[in-house]
């Protein structure tokens, strides 16, 4: 995830979402995730202090500052590059299973009262943001 100063994600010349300070968050499924795990990361992601208080310390989540979520399904984010020239995508979670999950985050993030815009499942997509720090956070469900 990302946080932002102000983000958005098209499909063609279609703005499917947008939003103002926040978070931009990446969403890959691996084949072994479920249900815990995206309300697990969906609570992390609303109450991680990743925003400065007066004194510039992070000690704000996006909760507390009322900001925006763009979250935009990747599943290259579970490439394997180590080996040859083309990464392998076997860990990500095929479709059928991913945006179930992918969906039941955006839900249970959004159940915490958050301004929640999204992407399209499986779409080629266009994401702009200007990363704010900048900073930039990989969070990983409990194993």
């Amino acid at each position: 995830m990302q946080r932002v100063s102000r983000a958005s994600v098209s499909v063609g010349d279609e703005v499917l979402g947008q939003i103002g300070r926040g978070l931009v968050v990446l969403l890959g499924v691996d084949r072994e995730d479920n249900v815990a795990d995206s309300h697990y990361l969906a609570d992390r992601v609303a109450g991680l202090r990743l925003f400065s208080d007066e004194e510039g310390k992070f000690n704000l989540s996006l909760q507390d500052i009322s900001g925006e979520a763009l979250v935009v399904s990747q599943f290259t984010l579970l490439a394997d590059a180590r080996k040859g020239r083309r990464p392998s995508f076997m860990q990500a979670a095929p479709p059928e299973k991913a945006e179930p999950l992918f969906e039941e985050f955006v839900r249970f993030l959004r159940s915490t009262g958050l301004k929640v815009e999204t992407g399209r499942f499986g779409a080629h997509m266009m994401v702009e943001l200007v990363n704010d720090g900048p900073v930039t956070i990989l969070l990983e469900s409990k194993r």
